[in-house]
């Protein structure tokens, strides 16, 4: 009953009616105008209830001495002696931080429902009988290890397994991050909730349900979402000695005097109000400036967080790079094929594709007026290539184990070029016409123009940069060079990246996560701050991390870890400058030069004055 009367009176519209109440008892007490009953009286009892409620239950229940006590002390010592006044002084302005502080440590919950709708819910298993074999669908509930699914194109694969039968290309990225869908055949392995983009295929499932990877995944995010123990109030970590100080200091000035007066006043002053202020009011700030620049901040924890910030680590798709795929190479391998015609050939050829690669190669034919034929007797081969005739010609493209089925020739000096590109990341198409080949296209991600300049600027600021990512090594190398970025862990799954963080954090480092993927969930959950690409990226990394770039531009980085810097210092300033007025004040009182009534009104200024410091952040010029 008292727990919920203490929540139903918690809140901005109750504390707005304690303040009007408050106000009015300030303006009958300096027109010395009396009323039967004081308004602060009303105050008192809004705001102040939950306080001593706060306050019995931390002694009582869990031991502990928190702020709430010294400021329940203080009102009730007030009213003991009649100054009702100061008393609702110390309730609202309590009530005022703690909505402060509630505003930023929201956090949005939506993340963890949208990963678990990846999971699928159906499969298809293949039945063997005296007849021959059946096609049933079946509950996601229902696959058993062993059991033999076909996943046709478009589906989400429902168990981890291994293919035996069938190529295609799988979307892995809520797993890997990689931008490019990944050719599979026969004895390849495949994670459940990744897409089946092509071909059909058989698997035998290896892990189902609660053992298979997205499963994993979801429990990473669940896991790491627990280990995030909430932001613990300054004021109630100073508590243990500052209740135990300011009575002593109250009953040896009682003593000494036998004056009550000053005794209730140093408790009256010694209430943490503008310590309760420094924090929340500073974070506010500095959330709404953030928010001026495209940087969305969740939570107070969050920014604090980022200013102690050594160890910043970066996914590659979609972070530091587009995660669009362009032509990157166009390379005729004949005399009689101009870079030209080799894109129109293969433009023409691939037009009738569905797969990544062959759009990125359409679309760059068109952007250069290269795209004016059509393709005839066009076929695919999931995860190997096409076959189409174009102009009369008969073209194949694709890997260069399908060039080499098809019986093209293949001369030994290409393998130089496609050992260069596929070192920088590349992925490349070969183009062949009838037996010969004539020439090569490659496609590759771009890194952000911004990347370089950035990842230097975070060195500046003694930050370490590391880059983790689900792409191949020779990949991520390439494009860590790039970046300016030396540390590289590559090939990494979910686990692969908490684990990283986990090891970093160990070493002693306090680590930032910035990614874009489902797969780079868990990772932002487990560093001391998840950092998520707003603009492309999932909803599921954005609802997982506690800050989000609106505009994907990575160049704000540098400015997020200034603002975070210049916060701690505003907070710490105000700390020192809250605790300064309070001690001031203390020894005002003791000497009787403030009674309770002036007390919490110098009280009040010091609170004023760190919530005007704590506003001057949000114009300050950092970007």
């Amino acid at each position: 009953m008292f727990k919920k009367a203490s929540n139903l009176l918690t809140g901005l519209k109750w504390t707005l009616v304690s303040g009007v109440f408050l106000i009015c008892s300030l303006i009958l007490l300096l027109t010395k105008t009396k009323l039967p009953v004081d308004p602060a009286w009303v105050t008192v009892a809004l705001s102040g209830y939950r306080l001593v409620y706060e306050a019995i239950f931390s002694l009582v229940c869990e031991k502990r001495i928190s702020s709430a006590l010294l400021i329940s002390i203080a009102m009730i010592a007030s009213i003991a002696i009649g100054e009702v006044f100061a008393a609702g002084e110390v309730a609202f302005i309590m009530a005022i931080g703690e909505i402060l502080e509630d505003k930023t440590v929201e956090r949005a919950k939506k993340g963890l429902k949208k990963l678990i709708g990846l999971t699928p819910v159906q499969g298809r298993r293949i039945v063997s009988n005296a007849s021959g074999s059946t096609e049933e669908i079946i509950s996601a509930e229902q696959i058993r290890k062993g059991d033999l699914l076909r996943v046709l194109p478009g589906e989400a694969i429902p168990a981890d397994g291994e293919i035996t039968a069938g190529n295609t290309s799988v979307d892995q990225s809520i797993m890997t991050g990689e931008s490019l869908p990944v050719d599979k055949g026969p004895g390849d392995s495949v994670f459940c909730g990744t897409i089946n983009r092509f071909g059909a295929i058989d698997i035998t499932a290896s892990r189902v349900g609660e053992d298979s990877s997205l499963q994993k995944l979801i429990r990473m995010v669940q896991d790491a979402e627990n280990k995030k123990a909430p932001m613990q109030r300054i004021v109630d970590k100073w508590a243990a000695w500052l209740v135990p100080a300011a009575l002593v200091i109250a009953v040896i000035t009682f003593m000494a005097t036998k004056d009550i007066i000053r005794a209730v006043t140093i408790l009256v002053v010694f209430c943490p109000c503008a310590l309760a202020l420094a924090t929340p009011t500073s974070i506010m700030a500095a959330v709404g400036q953030a928010t001026k620049h495209g940087v969305i901040i969740k939570s107070g924890e969050a920014l604090e967080n980022m200013g102690k910030v050594d160890c910043i680590a970066f996914d590659k798709t979609g972070t530091l790079t587009n995660g669009n795929l362009v032509v990157a190479d166009i390379l005729p391998l004949v005399e009689d094929v101009s870079r030209q015609r080799l894109l129109e050939l293969t433009a023409a050829a691939e037009s009738y594709s569905e797969h990544p690669l062959a759009k990125a190669i359409v679309a760059c034919a068109k952007e250069q007026g290269a795209f004016h034929e059509s393709a005839a007797d066009f076929q695919m081969l999931p995860g190997k290539g096409i076959t189409a005739v174009v102009d009369g010609q008969a073209l194949i493209c694709g890997t260069l184990e399908f060039l080499k089925e098809k019986g093209v020739l293949i001369d030994e000096a290409v393998a130089g070029p496609l050992d260069g590109f596929c070192a920088q990341g590349k992925a490349a198409i070969l183009v062949g016409r009838g037996k010969s080949l004539i020439g090569v296209i490659t496609l590759s991600d771009t890194l952000r123009e911004s990347a370089r300049d950035m990842v230097e600027e975070l060195r500046g600021m003694d930050a370490e940069v590391v880059l983790l990512t689900g792409d191949r090594a020779h990949t991520a190398k390439y494009f860590a060079a790039q970046a300016g970025i030396q540390t590289v862990k590559a090939e990494l799954l979910p686990q692969g990246k908490v684990s990283a963080i986990e090891e970093l954090e160990r070493q002693g480092r306090t680590v930032c996560m910035i990614g874009d993927g489902v797969n780079d969930a868990p990772a932002l959950k487990v560093a001391r701050v998840g950092v998520a690409m707003g603009g492309i990226g999932s909803d599921i990394a954005v609802e997982a991390a506690d800050i989000a770039l609106v505009g994907d531009n990575i160049s704000k980085i540098p400015y997020l870890k200034k603002l975070s810097n210049t916060t701690l210092r505003t907070i710490q300033f105000n700390i020192t400058l809250s605790m300064t007025i309070n001690l001031i004040a203390v020894v005002l009182s003791i000497a009787a030069v403030l009674n309770p009534i002036t007390g919490a009104l110098v009280h009040n200024a010091g609170s004023v004055l760190v919530v005007l410091n704590a506003a001057l952040l949000y114009d300050r010029k950092l970007a």
